[in-house]
């Protein structure tokens, strides 16, 4: 297995927090994406390469696997590795060594000096004598990591995306309600396993676009509305457009600027909760008239008086 340095794909230093290699891999990922770079294959790799950086790097528990050993820490971890070495203690013998590790006067009482021994082959093949042949182990395949950027309007219905990755044309459904950065597990969709071993996965990140209208704050949405005056002081009737079309809305008599009125249920969908839904908060803007007649401008004068 060729080593590679993850930490100097994704730019980082080895000593780097969590947040410098989110930032460093948010930053390649969009100057890389497939979206962006049109078919250039050489970028297509060094995507393919920043995802798997950010997949060993952003887990802490592969990011300390890697650090202690490398190019091969998958391998070490499958055949029973730890952090500061190998557990020979598996393989000592089992009258009054087990709770030992094997030293080096063990290993060559049990193998013979004069054998050849290949490390990994007693990692992964275990042979009992010379002429028992390997056993290769079965691995799981290596994860893929993608993204992808919805509308508000398709986080809300749910929508379906066509990913292209590693050769792969995948169909993935994205359910209603779905959060800005959360990331959807395709299983069985990475790379092939090696010896039988399962396919990785894919890890779908979700981004969500600003809507000029909606803000969503959780599974709440909040907007603003405007109100002619006269529906401000008299009350009223208006029209509020959601993502399920126009709603009639009450709006009460000498309701003042910047009053919030909550509609119950139509907010965005609950994720993986058929039939919940958060609210939505319309902040009402009151519109003064504009271009007002000469008989209007009386009558406001008529009101001023009898109020004074």
């Amino acid at each position: 297995m060729n080593y590679k340095d993850y930490y100097n794909i994704l730019g980082v230093a080895k000593n780097a927090t969590q947040a410098e290699i989110k930032k460093a891999y948010r930053k390649l990922a969009v100057k890389y994406h497939p979206d962006k770079t049109k078919g250039d294959k050489t970028a297509s790799e060094r995507f393919m390469e920043i995802n798997e950086a950010n997949q060993v790097l952003s887990d802490p528990e592969k990011r300390t696997k890697y650090d202690s050993f490398g190019a091969d820490w998958k391998n070490y971890e499958a055949a029973g590795a730890q952090q500061g070495g190998f557990d020979w203690s598996k393989y000592a013998n089992s009258q009054g060594a087990q709770n030992q590790r094997m030293n080096h006067g063990d290993f060559e009482s049990a193998f013979g000096q004069a054998e050849e021994i290949d490390l990994f082959e007693l990692l992964f093949g275990m042979r009992s004598g010379r002429k028992q042949g390997r056993t290769s182990a079965a691995f799981k395949g290596e994860d893929l990591n993608a993204e992808t950027t919805l509308s508000l309007e398709e986080a809300y219905h749910g929508t379906v995306r066509i990913i292209k990755l590693n050769g792969q044309t995948i169909q993935v459904t994205i359910p209603p309600g779905i959060a800005d950065g959360q990331v959807l597990r395709i299983g069985q969709k990475g790379m092939d396993g090696t010896h039988g071993g399962p396919r990785g996965d894919l890890y779908l990140n979700v981004t969500i676009a600003q809507d000029i209208e909606f803000v969503r704050k959780g599974n709440d949405l909040h907007r603003r509305f405007p109100v002619d005056l006269y529906t401000a002081i008299l009350g009223g009737k208006a029209l509020v457009k959601t993502f399920t079309g126009a709603v009639k809305v009450d709006v009460p008599k000498e309701t003042p600027n910047q009053k919030v009125l909550r509609l119950r249920g139509l907010g965005m969908p609950v994720f993986n909760k058929k039939g919940s839904f958060g609210d939505m908060f319309v902040t009402i803007d009151i519109v003064l008239p504009e271009h007002i007649t000469a008989t209007e401008t009386e009558m406001f004068e008529k009101l001023a008086m009898l109020r004074k």
